[in-house]
């Protein structure tokens, strides 16, 4: 069967290595492409999802310099799963060490879901080494998406969302989120095992517009996604309210696309709505045909053109 994937072939690191940012976390890092060529900063979702070798793939490697590491507690970044020290500035700085390991003065940031979240805040706190953003299935990490993802979800996968509040007794369902976080910090694996499997189950199952082949469950996937996401859940992203909208006026003035599935149930398109409401000059896709997932045909396709339109012309269209 030919290959239909409009991601550009697979791809080997040119480089690889660890980078202690701490006396606790070591990240995992990884150079593709041109070593010569414009440089972009991959920024992976979750929290906790960590990277995969299809993210090399949005872009030409004879163009780009392509940078990739998994974040604090996730991937091979060691230790896995680990909260303690793990806040969204701290990731901030860790894009800074990394920008800076490289000898980059400015990038291309690139982010999707939690990689968008990540990439706002980077860009708000240093707008003046971005060249521009490539986002895809936005989340401001604001309360009411929180709530929709823990709760909103059940009006699409009401058997999900059964199969999710099954393990927690009613006498705690009022605060699920805390439910949850109360057993994926436990020190008892019996305990946060368990949770932290169905935390990933109940995002895992609801990527994709369509069903997907089940794939074998991975226990680093599982431990990274479930912490570390209820982990910033639980701190509304160390956030203040609103705070990526807010403050939207000091990368404003900077080129950007955001694609966005119509039927993104994880990241809904309102938060990508409001994001160009407050970004006039950025680019909207949306994604008539999909849902979350980056490697959906329309999304991939949109993501690929944007990285393509930046290389050539240095805007998006």
């Amino acid at each position: 069967m030919p290959d239909t994937s409009p991601l550009f072939p697979p791809i080997t690191p040119r480089r690889q290595g660890m980078l202690a940012v701490d006396d606790l976390h070591t990240i995992y890092w990884e150079e593709v492409g041109n070593p010569d060529g414009m440089p972009v900063i991959f920024l992976h979702g979750g929290p906790g999802a960590g990277l995969s070798p299809q993210h090399r793939r949005f872009f030409d490697p004879d163009h780009y310099r392509v940078i990739l590491f998994d974040q604090r507690g996730a991937g091979k970044s060691t230790p896995l799963g680990e909260c303690q020290a793990n806040t969204t500035q701290l990731l901030v700085e860790d894009i800074e060490r990394l920008r800076e390991l490289f000898g980059i003065s400015q990038w291309l940031v690139f982010g999707g879901s939690w990689g968008s979240t990540l990439a706002l805040a980077y860009g708000q706190a240093h707008p003046e080494r971005c060249l521009g953003f490539v986002l895809r299935g936005i989340f401001l990490c604001t309360q009411a998406e929180i709530d929709w993802f823990i709760h909103g979800v059940q009006w699409f996968y009401p058997e999900l969302y059964e199969e999710f509040i099954a393990p927690i007794p009613l006498a705690e369902r009022g605060n699920l989120l805390q439910a949850y976080v109360d057993r994926i910090m436990s020190d008892n694996p019996d305990v946060y095992w368990p949770a932290v499997r169905a935390w990933s189950r109940f995002e895992g199952r609801r990527v994709f517009l369509l069903p997907q082949p089940d794939e074998a469950s991975s226990d680093a996937l599982d431990l990274g996604v479930g912490r570390l996401e209820s982990h910033y859940m639980a701190n509304l992203g160390f956030f203040t309210d609103d705070q990526l909208i807010r403050d939207m006026g000091r990368i404003a003035h900077l080129p950007a696309v955001i694609v966005q599935g119509r039927y993104d149930v994880i990241c809904p398109p309102l938060s990508a709505h409001r994001l160009h409401g407050a970004w006039p000059g950025a680019v909207l896709k949306m994604i008539p045909d999909a849902g979350h997932g980056a490697l959906e045909q329309g999304i991939a396709r949109a993501l690929v053109a944007a990285t393509e339109q930046f290389r050539r012309h240095g805007r998006f269209e």
